[in-house]
């Protein structure tokens, strides 16, 4: 997840990378290169690897901030003509960048385009330009799921065998159903908020989210007004504990047992194991309402004037390989992008002992194995920024339900000034 900081650290630390990069130590042989990533993801155990496998490599990893600091140290990078060999980008941040492709390297020079059907197509189409230039190589992806309590569902008289659960909610509609018959028998809140586990799933799940599938701006669409209409509706259900995700409310409510509920996608788990470990064996994993849908992502790509983009590419071909993504989900927990190994046995026979054995692997790739593609454009983040923000609003009393959808209309409006 992002981390605030001040505007100041941030800057400060775009002028660190800029005077420390671009081989600075006088060194540009092929076997060294400079790797910008996020914090708290721990690249590093990839490189550690990767450098055991190739001991005449050397790989300066440098963890940048979050997604959105490591975004804005490389669009200062790309303009003043610095950059890291190779660098770590978020999904939601790369379509600006792709609005630039002669910024990176087409990874098809390096051989990109003889394993790109390796990958999920509707990820590498996000990397991919109109007249086929390949900016960069995925390295997850986020299939959805509904994480619950099953010691909390079995006080309600619901049932706890995931089957059985997820059979309850094929609809969002039915899944707004149980919460309700949850609240009436406990006279707790079901789901921890609706905001995110309702509409940033729920948007995620069509053929469309803001713009056309000829890349034209379209937020005011059937689809993400149905995704807005029943997070209203969830929320005028009384299901929800209205705690903020991954804020300080939501991680003690979590512990607390507060809510019984949290649509997740797959590298949230982590975090959920990170901030309530006392719940341990309490949760287990359902399949999403809707059956399938992604959020969050990223992709490995390498700048256009890195000295050292053969090395770069070496580490992304053989570490991003099946092999490579299925032994990165085994030790880390990441998604793999790469549908050859979803019938991996290694993969659909991971159990996570925290969420009751739950087969996370066979659960999260079947999530987005059906999904139908949409375009991510550059103004996806600003758009869903807005969209989450009014929503968050009517959760906490400042915004009418009946004026939401015009109020998040005019905040997007302005927000992208298109």
């Amino acid at each position: 997840m992002k981390r605030v900081r001040s505007t100041a650290a941030v800057i400060a630390t775009v002028a660190l990378l800029l005077a420390g990069c671009g081989g600075s130590d006088g060194t540009s042989d092929s076997k060294t290169f400079e790797f910008w990533s996020f914090a708290n993801i721990n690249q590093k155990a990839d490189v550690d690897v990767y450098t055991k496998a190739h001991p005449d490599v050397r790989v300066k990893v440098t963890e940048v901030g979050s997604t959105t600091e490591t975004a804005q140290a490389l669009t200062a990078a790309l303009a003043g003509g610095k950059v890291p060999d190779l660098v770590l980008i978020q999904a939601d941040d790369l379509p600006k960048f792709m609005q630039s492709p002669d910024n990176f390297v087409d990874l098809t020079t390096l051989g990109a385009g003889d394993i790109k059907g390796n990958y999920l197509d509707w990820v590498m189409a996000q990397s991919t330009t109109k007249d086929g230039k390949i900016v960069g190589v995925p390295t997850d992806v986020g299939g959805l799921a509904v994480a619950y309590r099953t010691d909390l569902f079995k006080a309600a008289g619901l049932p706890t065998d995931r089957d059985e659960v997820t059979k309850l909610w094929p609809t969002w509609d039915e899944f707004i159903n149980v919460g309700k018959q949850y609240v009436q028998k406990t006279g707790k809140p079901f789901v921890d908020n609706t905001p995110t586990s309702v509409f940033f799933q729920a948007v995620n799940q069509g053929s469309q989210r803001y713009y056309t599938a000829d890349r034209k701006l379209d937020y005011d669409n059937e689809q993400v007004k149905a995704a807005f209409d029943v997070t209203l509706k969830a929320f005028g259900a009384g299901i929800s504990a209205k705690q903020g995700s991954f804020s300080s409310g939501w991680t003690a409510a979590m512990k607390k047992g507060d809510y019984a509920v949290v649509c997740s996608p797959s590298w949230m788990l982590s975090q959920m194991k990170t901030n309530a470990p006392e719940t341990n064996g309490k949760w287990d994993i359902a399949t999403i309402p809707g059956g399938s849908g992604n959020w969050g992502g990223s992709f490995l790509a390498i700048p256009k004037r890195a000295k050292n983009a053969k090395a770069a590419w070496n580490y992304i071909s053989e570490m991003q390989s099946p092999k490579g993504q299925l032994d990165h989900f085994l030790m880390q927990g990441s998604l793999p992008t790469t549908p050859s190994v979803y019938t991996d046995p290694q993969l659909v026979g991971r159990t996570d002992p925290f969420f009751s054995n739950a087969p996370i692997g066979k659960i999260y790739t079947q999530s987005v194995v059906g999904i139908k593609p949409f375009y991510f454009g550059p103004q996806d983040g600003p758009v869903g920024t807005e969209f989450l923000n009014t929503l968050t609003s009517v959760e906490q009393g400042k915004v009418d339900p009946a004026n939401a959808w015009n109020t998040a209309l005019t905040n997007v409006k302005n927000a992208v000034r298109e």
